[in-house]
């Protein structure tokens, strides 16, 4: 691992805090030719507000090792939360938030459904699937509360 690397994965989500860019999946790459480094990062979802933050804190910190940073943001492949890292979800249940499930695979037969579908969302705290949806939107738009 890198020098670069070590110092862009240390970065904290500027939403949660309790995560690391590396374990929330959204630090792609770390290119370091001497001092100067690219990273590259993919936002949780395209209109995230939290990539202005997250670009200026990595540029921040790597200035702050010595290094000359560019940051390149890459819309595709799209983030998943199957990126989430091993540490990544277990910060989250340690912050009682649940950690999203394995995203829908792209390649396959789709099954076909009548009925609404729900989703499984574990309770962070007990363990229970008996959970139910009372917001799309928390504190911000990426978090649902049940």
């Amino acid at each position: 691992m890198s020098t670069a690397y070590a110092v862009a994965a240390s970065v904290t989500d500027p939403e949660m805090p309790m995560l690391t860019l590396a374990d929330l999946g959204v630090l792609r790459e770390v290119e370091q030719c001497g001092r100067d480094v690219v990273v590259t990062i993919t936002p949780t979802y395209s209109g995230c507000p939290a990539m202005a933050t997250m670009r200026d804190d990595l540029v921040h910190r790597l200035s702050d090792a010595g290094f000359d940073a560019r940051v390149v943001v890459a819309l595709s492949p799209a983030w998943s939360s199957d990126w989430i890292t091993e540490h990544g979800r277990q910060a989250l249940r340690d912050h009682g938030l649940s950690a999203p499930g394995p995203a829908p695979t792209s390649g396959g037969p789709i099954p076909l459904t009548l009925m609404p579908t729900a989703r499984l969302v574990s309770c962070p705290r007990c363990g229970s699937a008996k959970t139910e949806l009372t917001s799309e939107f928390g504190a911000t738009a990426c978090k649902a509360l049940y």
